[in-house]
């Protein structure tokens, strides 16, 4: 089953994945993935960082997404921080990515992997390790926001300049910088926020008004898969579609799925 975009499938979604946030459907997303993962149907998503919290959060998000088209697994990089905030930490990261993708690969379960980060780190990396296809959530986000033309900025939690510089030098790369209306970063330190929910919800909700009213996006890009779950805790909050990166991509990798059974 395809996700179609009208309105009674968005509510669905946001219910779903607000339940997911909760905890209260993991055990059934579990259930399904014994029932269902056979050849080929599987999404492994990795997560660049340790934080294993995130890692099952993205992973819930991912298979709403994906719906009934594939089962998401998820993996964590257990060797890298918990949380990665500079361009340096998500090259080191990039090793690991490769390697669980790697592993992941050779299992014949597996018909697609996420790379689940902004910054995509280990991306391109792995696409030339394994033959299998890979997403990375940045680089789906950024198409999905600049549909038709659209303007569209981020908002993200990590406030490193070269970390930013590097949104646009995507934007740029892709296409788009003609639609980038830049990058809102959230007050307050990320280490803290990303683990106190309300705190973190307030502080995007900020940002995501700064860019909507001074920057002049029409639809705003969440920056980090840790930032996916409140993404939708917040879009009832706002016109402008606040887009996560983790859906983008799981929608890409369970339409390549569905195309090669």
């Amino acid at each position: 089953m395809a996700f179609s975009p009208n309105a009674p499938s968005r509510r669905w979604l946001l219910a779903t994945a607000c339940a997911i946030v909760a905890g209260l459907t993991i055990g059934t997303i579990g259930t399904m993935a014994n029932q269902n993962a056979d050849g080929g149907r599987v999404i492994v998503l990795i997560n660049p960082n340790s934080n294993e919290a995130a890692t099952q959060s993205m992973t819930g998000l991912a298979q709403i997404a994906a719906a009934d088209a594939a089962v998401v697994e998820g993996r964590s990089n257990t060797g890298a921080p918990a949380l990665l905030t500079t361009p340096q930490d998500m090259a080191a990261a990039a090793s690991g990515v490769v390697a669980i993708g790697r592993e992941a690969a050779a299992d014949p379960r597996v018909g697609a992997i996420i790379v689940s980060a902004f910054s995509d780190p280990g991306l391109a990396e792995l696409r030339k390790a394994v033959d299998v296809p890979v997403f990375g959530i940045g680089e789906e986000v950024f198409h999905e926001a600049a549909r038709d033309g659209r303007p569209f900025g981020i908002v993200t939690v990590t406030p490193d300049p070269a970390l930013i510089e590097s949104f646009r030098e995507k934007a740029a790369s892709l296409g788009y910088e003609a639609q980038y209306r830049g990058t809102r970063v959230t007050e307050g330190d990320p280490k803290v926020l990303v683990e106190q929910a309300e705190a973190l919800d307030a502080a995007l909700a900020a940002a995501v008004t700064e860019s909507v009213a001074k920057d002049g996006a029409s639809a705003v890009i969440m920056g980090g898969g840790p930032l996916s779950a409140s993404a939708v805790r917040l879009q009832p909050q706002f016109e402008a579609p606040l887009l996560v990166a983790v859906h983008a991509a799981a929608r890409a990798a369970a339409k390549a799925i569905t195309q090669a059974q």
